[in-house]
């Protein structure tokens, strides 16, 4: 490491200072974190600005898929660039959204029939709340209430927060948020219970919800199979079967969001899939690009898209979309990403992958200091006893000065590695982050 490269790095750091604010930053202390400047990645690997590596041990934020600079991905971008770099979708299409549909809708629940682009996650829920609420009023129903779990995440514009259930993150904004009504997290469990019992206890409370207002309820939303954000909490399958049977038989709709769950994550490629559970609208997004570009997308029942068709001049239009919709780029690298998922047997890899991970962490998983370890597919979180204030970064910090990097959530210290990672790299990851925990929770 030479002179000339520290030099760079700390002038790339001052003048982030002096100009830039991060997201779900405290800046007041991000100085003294030893902040990383990324200059460039390989495969699962990234490189600091002082050509130190690290494992990619959070995919990017839960977004990479094949690893980064994918060949098969780089070409498809390119060849789009030369074609069409961007054209409106309000009104107007192009083949690579078409494309991308077909290829979205032959994955999901047959039910599901109808795309609709977003840009990322937050705005793929407003997209599914505003179209549960407009479908519901155009079949003469008045039902201005969404029900939501604690614990919930679903993005940070004011819809996604109003459904959302993380005081850290939503309690600020309660007075300024939709009017909604909230259950217990399916996956926070008292102390002796089962998944299995827990799944039972928060469905007779939602049912004793939706027998007091349910005439009133257009929606309910919920993270199939696991509550990322809120500390990868894992439910048990009942749950999702028993909210789809409670949403039929008092006429609401079943929002599942598959923004962090989808595209493999739970081993398999959407996480309803383990409950057999179709729902009336279905998110998605983080991986839908294989982790280049942001693109999201609702995918809806033909009832629900039904309810808007009328003249042009009846209102029943949604009137809802962005400058960016369905960018070419975007799709492009989206049908790259998922013919890649295809031939390559991405899914079923990553099943065997979190299986591994699970395996691996099954010494730590008796240790002291750890209290759980929850995961579906590759989806990870080591619930670690707090020793310091800000124990789960602690941990992360250790790891990084290893060659690894993520992040955690509160206490809860996340593995999410890119689906494609060999065993290897994988070893590496289980290691390094198990051996930073010994260190840290001693």
């Amino acid at each position: 490491m030479t002179s000339r490269t520290l030099d760079r790095t700390t002038d790339l750091v001052a003048r982030d200072l002096r100009s830039v604010w991060h997201p779900f930053t405290q800046h007041a202390q991000w100085r003294d974190d030893d902040p990383l400047v990324i200059d460039r990645a390989e495969g699962v690997y990234l490189y600091d600005s002082e050509g130190r590596r690290y494992l990619d041990g959070f995919s990017s934020l839960w977004v990479n898929v094949h690893g980064h600079r994918v060949p098969e991905i780089d070409a498809a971008i390119r060849a789009q660039l030369e074609r069409l770099d961007h054209s409106t979708y309000l009104g107007y299409t192009h083949e690579p959204g078409i494309v991308l549909a077909e290829k979205l809708l032959a994955t999901a629940p047959p039910e599901l029939s109808r795309v609709f682009y977003a840009g990322d996650g937050a705005s793929a829920v407003e997209a599914a709340i505003k179209m549960a609420y407009q479908a519901k009023t155009q079949r003469d129903e008045h039902r201005p209430l969404y029900v939501h779990l604690a614990e919930g995440y679903h993005g940070d514009t004011l819809g996604a927060v109003s459904v959302g259930g993380i005081e850290l993150f939503h309690a600020t904004y309660r007075p300024i948020l939709l009017d909604t009504r909230s259950v217990s997290s399916p996956g926070l469990l008292d102390k002796g219970e089962s998944r299995t019992e827990r799944a039972v206890a928060v469905l007779a409370e939602l049912r004793e919800l939706l027998e007091r207002e349910g005439d009133r309820v257009c929606a309910v939303v919920v993270e199939p199979m696991v509550q990322a954000a809120g500390g990868m909490l894992t439910h048990d399958v009942l749950f999702l079967r028993g909210v789809r049977a409670l949403c039929d038989e008092f006429g609401a709709y079943l929002v599942a969001d598959e923004v962090a769950t989808g595209v493999g994550r739970t081993g398999r490629f959407w996480a309803v899939e383990h409950a057999g559970v179709s729902p009336d609208l279905m998110t998605c997004g983080k991986g839908l690009t294989g982790g280049y570009l942001p693109l999201s997308a609702v995918l809806a029942r033909e009832e629900v898209y039904d309810a808007f068709l009328g003249s042009p001049t009846s209102g029943r239009t949604f009137f809802h979309g962005h400058s960016y919709t369905a960018n070419p780029l975007c799709c492009a690298a989206a049908n790259a990403n998922l013919d890649l998922i295809e031939s390559r047997g991405t899914v079923a890899y990553a099943a065997r992958v979190g299986d591994l991970i699970g395996e691996w962490l099954g010494p730590l998983e008796a240790y002291d200091g750890v209290n759980e370890i929850r995961r579906i597919g590759t989806m990870t979180g080591i619930q670690v006893e707090p020793v310091t204030d800000r124990t789960g970064f602690a941990v992360c910090r250790e790891a990084r000065r290893n060659g690894v990097i993520t992040r955690p959530l509160g206490d809860v210290v996340v593995l999410m590695p890119p689906l494609a990672i060999n065993d290897d790299d994988l070893r590496t990851l289980v290691e390094v982050v198990s051996a930073a925990v010994r260190r840290v929770v001693q």
